[in-house]
């Protein structure tokens, strides 16, 4: 039984919430609470397996609240506001505290929006059961602290690197993005984000790193200090173009329940580069992205995972261990230092 507590300030909202998955064989709400203050008392005694957040609250609000839990007693948290309208900064700080999904609720009419959207509830509540947090709070490095790359690297186009990563992703990126030197091997990426995110978080990241980084657009040339994310509800794919690689951004089904999906990129990089690429599977909750690893690994790639005790959520990187894709284990905090070494012999 999946037990779960909800923090909303508005009884409807609590009341429609509670209806709607309380009615479901597997999942219990616990408790209810109107504010933060209410619900840092009832976690005491009632431990949910989920929280389901507010933003905007009297007296404390949601992101605050969040912080303090997952600094403390991680509890997988979905974020469920009005103030996380695709595309919103607020949606990101959201994910920057450690929630492990995001739903907005729509200003008027949320009963109605339940009655559409409860499968898509009901899942989140289940794959946010289903994870395994740790209390992660990655060391920001400044850009200016990144020593200088060495002499001729990635003067070509031959390697590629590519990444996928889910929840506790957008700090994780941000830690090793931002230790990557100017001419470093390019990479195409995929972080798990609704469509209009993806926009903000790679301007965030473009503004704290040495290197570019930027939403992909399709035909986007992949390039030695530059960094490609997927848009957010469309799959990203590379592919060859003579000597070069390209990336095609195109809409389709979702994969591996996902789209973008981190198996449709590792698929497209073991089909284009080969022992030409290196992947690495991060942070995140399910198994997107194992089958593509095992795929590059099988046709040569450098295949490498974030190990568990970095990990936000290890569901990820598991699966692709469990699978046999994976090459070597790395945390978080070796990982800067070890793409470097490879950018370093990538010419």
């Amino acid at each position: 039984m999946i037990k779960v507590m909800i923090v909303d300030d508005s009884a409807v909202v609590r009341s429609l919430l509670s209806e709607q998955l309380g009615s479901e064989p597997d999942i219990e709400i616990v408790a209810t609470a109107p504010d933060p203050l209410f619900a840092q008392n009832k976690l005491r005694s009632v431990q949910p397996d989920v929280l389901i957040v507010d933003v905007e609250m009297p007296r404390m609000d949601g992101l605050t609240f969040l912080r303090q839990v997952m600094a403390t007693a991680p509890i997988p948290t979905i974020v469920f506001s009005s103030l996380a309208a695709a595309g919103s900064a607020t949606a990101l700080d959201a994910l920057d505290a450690g929630a492990v999904a995001i739903l907005c609720k729509p200003s008027a009419g949320v009963g109605d929006y339940l009655l559409e959207q409860r499968q898509q509830l009901v899942q989140t509540v289940r794959q946010a059961a289903g994870s395994t947090l740790r209390a992660v709070a990655p060391r920001r490095v400044p850009v200016a602290a990144v020593a200088p790359a060495p002499r001729g690297l990635t003067r070509t186009t031959d390697k590629i690197i590519a990444i996928g990563t889910s929840t506790g992703g957008t700090q994780a990126l941000e830690y090793l993005l931002t230790q990557m030197p100017l001419d470093c091997t390019g990479m195409v990426i995929v972080q798990h984000m609704p469509a209009n995110f993806t926009r903000l978080f790679a301007e965030r990241l473009n503004s704290a790193c040495a290197i570019e980084v930027r939403e992909a657009r399709d035909g986007d040339r992949v390039m030695p200090g530059l960094a490609l994310i997927a848009p957010g509800g469309l799959h990203l794919s590379v592919q060859r173009s003579g000597a070069q690689y390209r990336v095609q951004v195109q809409d389709g089904p979702p994969v591996s329940r996902h789209k973008p999906s981190v198996d449709v990129l590792f698929r497209s990089v073991a089909k284009a580069a080969g022992r030409n690429a290196l992947g690495l599977i991060m942070t995140g909750m399910g198994d997107d992205g194992a089958r593509g690893l095992r795929l590059m690994h099988e046709t040569g790639a450098t295949t490498w995972a974030q190990d568990e005790q970095s990990c936000v959520v290890f569901g990820m990187p598991r699966e692709a261990i469990r699978m046999g894709a994976v090459e070597k284990i790395y945390s978080l905090e070796e990982l800067p230092a070890r793409l470097i070494e490879y950018c370093a012999h990538a010419h």
